[in-house]
């Protein structure tokens, strides 16, 4: 046998190893980036934050297994930790300077990159499903405020009252940042947002976050969560990105996009295109954290904070769960 028959051979025999290596679904789960060190961490609260990233990745994996949608999937996911008060979105949201809740979501679809936003709403149990809401049901991509929420109603998702979304710790967090007047907001540099990007068996990806901002935020503050290209980006050409962070910095940046344009335009990792746009948020100042995923079934994660709350799971694979920066 000639040398190049042993070549062809061998190629003939590596690929059906090479398809296998890519797996049908995968999922990305956050819930916050910032300062989370182990020895500033109780056993309760971290065992509490494990076991809430665990439910979200269980819900969204379901819907993946199953053969639903990336779109679907991530929307499950980000709800779990919407109510679940131990982040920041939804219920457990942060107080803005006055003592309210203003939530703000986004969600897009990779396939064909449609896109719905919400920004300080402060009536909807799950904003995640009315971002989806305005991506579906109405000729716009982002609502804010007022209007948003008379939108929600109208469109009969499940409302509820203030006291929903508070809880004695986020108001102590509050209260905290009045008293040493040491930052404009976020006092602990703790970013709760949380987020999703997943895979389905059809290929396409897409992303979802949402948070409750920054606590002591003022005027109406808008951070990167709800903004396309900002915090929340999925196109099937590169990738799906869910961002955490300093989201003024963010939003300078175009984090999502930019990890996505590099992808696409550069060829580069999932992983290197992440940890090179964070390192240039990084540069301006900001910290925070992202997940990605793409077409290709890479799974990726990137922060310059201390620790992420995050996890993982692909089809066939066994899930991950993480917080602090030395765990894989």
């Amino acid at each position: 046998m000639n040398r190049l028959s042993l070549l062809i051979g061998a190629l003939l025999m590596s690929a059906p190893a090479a398809a296998q290596s890519k797996p049908d679904w995968t999922l990305v789960i956050h819930g916050g980036a910032g300062v989370l060190e182990r020895d500033k961490m109780t056993p309760e609260r971290e065992a509490a934050a494990r076991k809430g990233l665990d439910a979200a990745l269980e819900a969204g994996s379901k819907v993946l297994a199953s053969g639903g949608s990336a779109l679907d999937a991530v929307e499950a996911a980000v709800k779990v930790l919407e109510d679940d008060p131990h982040f920041n979105a939804g219920r457990g949201a942060v107080f803005t300077y006055e003592g309210t809740n203003e939530l703000d979501a986004a969600i897009m679809d990779g396939a064909d990159r449609k896109a719905g936003a919400v920004a300080g709403v402060t009536r909807t149990k799950n904003p995640i499903t009315l971002a989806r809401k305005v991506m579906e049901d109405s000729p716009h991509v982002m609502l804010a405020g007022k209007g948003a929420d008379v939108f929600s109603a109208e469109k009969g998702l499940e409302q509820v009252g203030p006291e929903w979304f508070a809880t004695d710790e986020r108001r102590q967090q509050l209260e905290k940042m009045k008293a040493q007047k040491t930052s404009w907001f976020d006092v602990d540099m703790k970013y709760g947002t949380v987020g999703a990007v997943a895979r389905d068996k059809a290929g396409n990806v897409a992303a979802a976050t949402s948070t409750g901002g920054v606590t002591g935020k003022r005027w109406g503050r808008v951070g990167d969560s709800p903004l396309i290209g900002a915090g929340t980006y999925a196109d099937n050409r590169a990738c799906a990105v869910s961002a955490t962070g300093a989201g003024e910095f963010f939003i300078r940046e175009g984090v999502a996009h930019e990890i996505c344009a590099r992808v696409r335009f550069k060829g580069e990792s999932l992983k290197a295109a992440a940890d090179t746009v964070m390192a240039e948020t990084r540069a301006l100042g900001g910290t925070g954290g992202v997940i990605v995923t793409g077409p290709t079934g890479e799974m990726a994660w990137s922060f310059n904070t201390s620790g992420m709350y995050r996890g993982k799971v692909s089809a066939g694979g066994a899930k991950t769960v993480a917080i602090y920066g030395d765990e894989q």
